[in-house]
């Protein structure tokens, strides 16, 4: 074979051999696109979730589970924070116990820095209940008291490692606003009140308290909270305030009758568009490096679902640890009654 024969064989077998790299990273490429744009929520958007998922947004922001998004600041170098909940051979919880003690999920000691996430309304949408009901957790789940099914939902939530609250609707200061049957209400006869407390506590077994929904008037009431407080030191149940009136006497109620108190921090989505849950996101996180602790709300809608499905597996790796509402619970002194 003559030498330049030799070179024309050479120069074709480095043509071949380019072209088969550039098929091939182009494959890649095409594939990492596809996936990005292929980041949906796993059930057809409900009719009451309008607002799209627009997935190229939702892909950049958090693509990788070792990638913070965006909005979101980068995690501090820390000890690795870890959430275990207890295998299933923990020993039966003891009867006596109180409620939010006896239905807690159980986790392992942490230190540093702790979110815990709550879902009000659930159980209202029903496939969006399901799914809240899978999230990765531990989540606490506050099931709404008049929604279908709640036995059900309350199993499902436990078996997969979340902590319930019962969602009590409670009479706001705007009355155009339904709050659904046996709402908790001012100026209800004493007997009527008891009733519909007793109604709303008996919806499901499991819960380790109460927090409210609406419920401006009701909680800033302080006779009405006295009542609905003494109910829940009876049940052995804690608070969680969700504060929609900055005139709320839940934590004073709640001392006086030695209920266990916690409040909301951050309301995640009152717009619920994906790039807003993800900017409150970064603000809980704040506070909770800030304060220790911090208690988020969300809902069960289309487009928050896929926000934390994302986001709660990220915490560990990012310095945060994701708790059941009840393990943010304290001491708290009692204080006199007036």
């Amino acid at each position: 074979m003559g030498k330049a024969a030799r070179i024309l064989i050479a120069v074709a077998a480095m043509f071949v051999l380019g072209a088969g790299l550039g098929a091939s990273l182009g494959v890649v490429s095409g594939s990492a696109t596809a996936a990005a744009d292929s980041v949906i929520a796993t059930s057809p958007m409900p009719a009451q979730d309008a607002t799209p998922l627009r997935t190229a947004a939702v892909a950049s922001q958090a693509p990788l589970p070792h990638a913070p998004p965006p909005h979101v600041a980068a995690p501090r170098p820390a000890t690795p924070q870890t959430v275990a909940v207890l295998p299933d051979d923990t020993p039966p919880r003891d009867a006596a116990l109180p409620a939010w003690q006896r239905f807690a999920v159980p986790v392992a000691a942490t230190v540093g820095p702790r979110i815990a996430v709550v879902l009000d309304d659930v159980g209202v949408h029903v496939p969006n209940g399901r799914r809240a009901a899978e999230l990765p957790g531990p989540v606490t789940l506050a099931l709404m008291t008049y929604a279908r099914g709640l036995d059900e939902l309350a199993a499902r939530a436990r078996a997969n490692g979340h902590e319930l609250l019962v969602h009590v609707p409670m009479e706001p200061f705007d009355g155009k606003w339904d709050t659904g049957p046996n709402a908790l209400r001012t100026g209800l006869a004493a007997t009527e009140l008891d009733r519909r407390i007793e109604w709303a506590l008996s919806q499901f077994d499991g819960a380790v308290g109460v927090n409210n929904h609406m419920g401006s008037r009701f909680t800033s009431d302080p006779e009405s909270m006295t009542v609905l407080m003494a109910a829940l030191a009876d049940r052995g149940m804690l608070f969680l305030d969700s504060i929609t009136t900055g005139a709320t006497k839940g934590r004073v109620t709640a001392r006086t009758a030695g209920v266990p108190y916690l409040a909301r921090d951050v309301f995640l989505d009152n717009e619920p568009d994906p790039e807003s849950v993800w900017a409150r996101i970064a603000e809980v996180e704040a506070l909770a490096r800030r304060n220790g602790a911090a208690v988020a709300i969300a809902h069960p809608k289309g487009a928050t679902l896929e926000v934390l499905r994302v986001w709660l597996p990220s915490l560990a790796a990012r310095g945060i640890t994701l708790v059941p509402l009840s393990a943010l619970v304290t001491p708290q002194p009692l204080l006199a009654a007036n």
